[in-house]
């Protein structure tokens, strides 16, 4: 795989700082049951690295000292982790409000059959990778069979509550384009997501964020191969909106990765910017527990510009309506 990173170091992107932390993002490991060609953390059946139930203590501590915080749960699928339903417990028993970050097939792993019943238990909202509501799209993107087993796990959710107005269980779709092109406007997708997916399968959801796909890991280096590199990046910065860095997600979310160490995000956790001390050590989430972000400088490179193009892009969906 090519590393983009030596890339992307050398930016002109503005400077931004943070403010007080809302959000914890835990990466319980890079394991997944699928290999989607768009995956920026490059996921997949084979990698090894897990959260130990140490770590996933010492997250728990955390939560119990800032009990205003959410807990955001990524992967991989984090589901694959042994202590994710642990995890996902003791938040709930704490009143943190907690997402899963969901590629859907997972329920129909071998293990997870109760896995959407789990989840609806303790209202943990979900928000599930759907790239397109057309079969071949999806398949091709993701790997054969992967749209029917996503609907069927859509209506198995939707069997519980999940897209039910008044059921607090959140369920929103995920949107990312097939190539190295902007997503298009948030809300006008939505509206043909919402007629198609309950016109042919009766599917209900809450909402569709859209996500660009970042030139990083397996994304950035299928881009390298192409020769599509500098022209994806150039739609990127030349689609920059100064209005989108009030809201990039780096502002008031933290990223945890399977060790506990910490990122400003999920991207610069898969490119190794880890959030580091005066001194240079890398802060883990225990120094959380006795220190605060809010003000610090954010690290920066190229590919943040992923996040301020067109309508913006965020773990939220689009920052600009």
């Amino acid at each position: 795989m090519r590393a983009t990173l030596p890339l992307l170091e050398n930016t002109d992107f503005p400077a931004i700082r943070r403010r007080p932390l809302q959000t914890l993002q835990v990466n319980l490991g890079y394991r997944c049951n699928q290999q989607c060609l768009h995956c920026h953390v490059d996921a997949g059946p084979n990698r090894k690295e897990e959260m130990s139930l140490a770590t996933v203590a010492q997250v728990l501590a955390l939560l119990r000292s800032r009990r205003a915080m959410r807990l955001d749960v990524t992967g991989g699928a984090p589901e694959l982790n042994p202590h994710f339903r642990h995890l996902v417990g003791q938040a709930h028993a704490l009143g943190v409000a907690v997402t899963d970050r969901c590629n859907l097939t997972i329920l129909e792993e071998p293990g997870q059959e109760d896995l959407a019943a789990f989840l609806a238990s303790h209202q943990v909202g979900v928000v599930a990778s759907l790239p397109c509501y057309l079969e071949e799209n999806v398949d091709r993107q993701r790997g054969r069979g992967v749209f029917e087993k996503s609907i069927r796990a859509l209506r198995r959710l939707n069997a519980l509550g999940y897209g039910s107005a008044g059921s607090g269980l959140e369920l929103a779709l995920v949107y990312n384009p097939q190539g190295p092109t902007l997503p298009p406007p948030q809300c006008g997708l939505e509206a043909d997501y919402r007629a198609q997916l309950h016109d042919r399968y009766g599917i209900r959801f809450d909402r569709l964020l859209t996500l660009a796909n970042m030139p990083i890991r397996r994304f950035g280096s299928t881009l390298l191969s192409k020769g599509q590199f500098a022209d994806y990046m150039a739609l990127l910065r030349g689609a920059h909106q100064d209005a989108n860095l009030d809201h990039v997600m780096c502002r008031d979310l933290v990223s945890v990765d399977w060790q506990g160490y910490l990122y400003d995000c999920d991207f610069n956790q898969m490119l190794d910017i880890p959030v580091r001390q005066p001194g240079g050590r890398r802060m883990h989430l225990t120094d959380l527990l006795t220190e605060d972000l809010d003000g610090r400088v954010i690290a920066v490179a190229d590919h943040c510009y992923g996040c301020t193009a067109g309508q913006g892009s965020s773990c939220g969906g689009a920052l600009s309506r």
